[in-house]
């Protein structure tokens, strides 16, 4: 297999052309992106960073994930963006069908005495999916 030297693995082939307009080069889909976009009232923002601080790992394990990312706001919202990026959405869907739903169905649902489920440190959601079409990185001495 021929190495595309400006990524970190060679990307692979783009099976769904058809859906792209004649005008727009054809590329390989090196990866699909999901963002979570988390409403998070000030008073909950320490709750949530520590709620992913300790799921570190919990993600980095499942097949296809390629990277994560909490991003706090700095100014003007309150939305948190969680973003993870796969190799493809097949990846994604059986992550989120496997082991994040299993993470977050924890708790409140069982017998009396069992834990309760903590309180969503998030007043809202919303996920953005995208496909990486481009990417660059640092240049490397030469």
């Amino acid at each position: 297999m021929e190495r595309n030297p400006g990524f970190a693995r060679p990307p692979r082939c783009m099976a769904r052309n058809d859906d792209i307009p004649r005008h727009i080069p054809r590329m390989a889909v090196m990866s699909i992106v999901k963002i979570n976009v988390l409403t998070v009232p000030a008073e909950q923002r320490e709750v949530l960073e520590q709620r992913f601080a300790s799921r570190a790992g919990a993600v980095e394990g499942s097949d296809g994930f390629e990277w994560f990312e909490l991003l706090r706001p700095v100014e003007g919202t309150d939305q948190y963006l969680v973003y993870t990026r796969w190799r493809s959405e097949e990846d994604f869907q059986a992550w989120m069908e496997g082991p994040m739903k299993a993470a977050h169905q924890g708790g409140g649902g069982g017998a009396a005495g069992a834990g309760e489920r903590p309180k969503p440190a998030a007043s809202a959601s919303t996920v953005w999916s995208f496909e990486v079409v481009q990417q660059a990185g640092p240049k490397t001495g030469a």
